[in-house]
């Protein structure tokens, strides 16, 4: 039994004995830290909120704009995610496993759209994708629209989340046991088989987490995408953007709001996704 499961199977006790000291001090600094950085912040939103009423919360939601932003933002979101998982994968897989020349040069790369300011990526995004850019260009004969459609949402939000599936992945990987693979192998096992008996399931609850922070740093991504989009209602307007709207016309209630909503379906989807990670986690742990 793991450390981790030790520690599940104790029954709970606000203060517990533990070689390491400092709990009661350590914990309520986390509890402070995080009340006041996270807690009463959204709190206060919520209360904003709450005095339109539960039906003046749907009025919004369900608003032909509103409803059409929303659409966009969760649906491109969860898109740019589900690629980034896998494309994730991959890369992390070549960094964590194979050596060749460059690759710690490859491996600085991922790291860009980490240090890069995201109204500098949406004007390189756009740039190249646009009508007359260098790929942009390429495209439009075949009848391929990016910039200023949803595919351009779609790759400025790749471009930003792909570090965090690879960061994610990565160490995890590294840390795979490769005897394992190799005993997969003596049972006679394909290569196929391996990876999917063997090292997915191992590295499903590392993907869903970087899954999760990709989608949770797409929803609310406004600087790389606001170039690139349009900005067109019903067509490439995102949520973010109709929040700014909203407080640029001083209709602070109309911004609460809709941000109170983004608010909510963010914690059900993330919520979600943590009971599927949580999942993985008990049913491969043994792997």
């Amino acid at each position: 039994m793991s450390a981790a499961d030790t520690l599940r199977s104790m029954p709970f006790k606000l203060r517990q004995h533990s070689a390491l000291p400092g709990f009661g001090l350590t914990f309520g600094f986390a509890v402070t830290y995080l009340s006041l950085i996270v807690l009463i912040p959204l709190s206060v939103l919520v209360g904003r909120a709450s005095g339109l009423g539960i039906e003046g919360l749907w009025e919004t939601a369900t608003a032909p704009r509103t409803a059409a932003a929303l659409r966009l933002t969760f649906g491109v979101a969860f898109a740019a995610a589900a690629l980034n998982a896998v494309s994730g994968f991959v890369v992390a897989w070549v960094l964590t496993r194979y050596a060749f020349p460059g690759r710690r040069l490859l491996d600085a790369m991922v790291d860009l759209p980490f240090a890069l300011p995201t109204a500098v990526a949406g004007i390189a995004l756009t740039a190249i994708y646009a009508p007359n850019g260098w790929v942009g260009s390429r495209l439009l004969p075949l009848g391929i629209s990016v910039a200023y459609t949803p595919l351009g949402i779609f790759v400025a939000l790749v471009f930003i989340g792909l570090p965090f599936v690879v960061r994610t992945v990565q160490p995890v990987l590294a840390d795979l046991d490769r005897e394992i693979e190799e005993a997969s192998a003596t049972l006679g096992a394909s290569r196929v088989q391996t990876v999917a008996r063997v090292v997915l399931p191992a590295l499903a609850p590392a993907v869903l987490t970087g899954f999760a922070l990709a989608f949770g740093r797409a929803v609310g991504e406004y600087g790389s995408v606001i170039f690139i989009a349009g900005n067109m209602p019903f067509v490439s307007e995102i949520a973010p953007l109709l929040i700014v709207i909203q407080l640029e016309e001083f209709n602070y209630t109309g911004a609460v709001a809709l941000a109170t909503i983004m608010l909510a379906i963010s914690f059900m989807a993330l919520l979600v996704i943590n009971l599927i990670q949580a999942w993985s986690r008990r049913r491969f742990g043994h792997v």
